[in-house]
């Protein structure tokens, strides 16, 4: 998440837009700088709330799921924290810093040139053979994913449960990001889900009859038009959906 640095926006407060002014206030710290806001705001609201503007990354803004990662330290605590911006709450006292991404180099592998084996993962990114199995990145991660113990299943070769394990990862980088051995475990978790898709999971019916209609052309109208679409008209759309029931085949 990239904020604004070089002025503040003016723009309407949120307690200008409905929001009860009564709301009690926590302080924060952005660029070192003081600030009250409501303490019902999540890190990401609070930022806007301050009037910065959030210019690029995050997914809720234009950008990319898992790009609003967040340290911060509270007033007399020597522990730093890290969290997602859109789901945390503020508190009083937050000292935030925001990161864009984590800096940690993607190793490049051609997904039809890899043959799977038990050493498979390790071929590709050997760092995971330092883990000491401190936990860290498994308490870094907002998610609450067992970081570790898919780091440990990819050095055991269990792809499965280290697909399984890291499903839900949203490619923050905290986990990277307080690691002492150097572990990309989100680069790694990619890797293994990919690897289970296209060597282990069963081959789905539905993707392949979804693909087939794609193919054919079946979608083409309904594409266009929405391409053509002003916004307006994808917003009533998108309000006035019916939401499929789940199919039991």
């Amino acid at each position: 998440m990239t904020i604004h640095v070089h002025e503040q926006v003016h723009r309407p407060r949120v307690s200008d837009q409905g929001f009860d002014a009564r709301t009690p206030k926590v302080r924060i710290y952005l660029m070192g700088k003081e600030y009250q806001v409501p303490n019902v705001l999540t890190i990401m609201a609070a930022i806007e709330y301050a009037g910065y503007r959030l210019v690029r990354g995050c997914g809720c803004r234009a950008g990319f799921c898992g790009a609003c990662s967040t340290i911060y330290r509270k007033t007399d605590d020597y522990k730093l924290y890290s969290a997602l911006a859109c789901q945390t709450l503020v508190e009083e006292g937050m000292y935030l810093v925001q990161i864009p991404f984590v800096p940690a180099v993607k190793s490049l592998y051609d997904m039809e040139e890899i043959t799977l084996t038990d050493n498979v993962i390790l071929r590709y990114y050997p760092e995971i053979a330092r883990c000491v199995s401190c936990n860290t990145c498994t308490r870094s991660c907002p998610q609450g994913i067992r970081v570790m113990d898919y780091i440990q299943a990819s050095l055991r070769g269990n792809i499965a449960r280290a697909a399984h394990l890291s499903f839900d990862c949203i490619q923050c980088g905290l986990c990277s990001s307080r690691c002492p051995a150097d572990i990309k475990h989100y680069h790694v978790g990619q890797l293994v889900r990919r690897v289970y898709e296209t060597r282990i999971a069963p081959k789905s019916p539905h993707l392949a009859r979804r693909i087939e209609e794609l193919d054919s052309g079946v979608y083409d109208e309904e594409m266009n038009r929405l391409m053509t679409s002003s916004l307006s008209e994808l917003k009533q759309r998108y309000e006035s959906r019916k939401i499929e029931p789940v199919s039991e085949d």
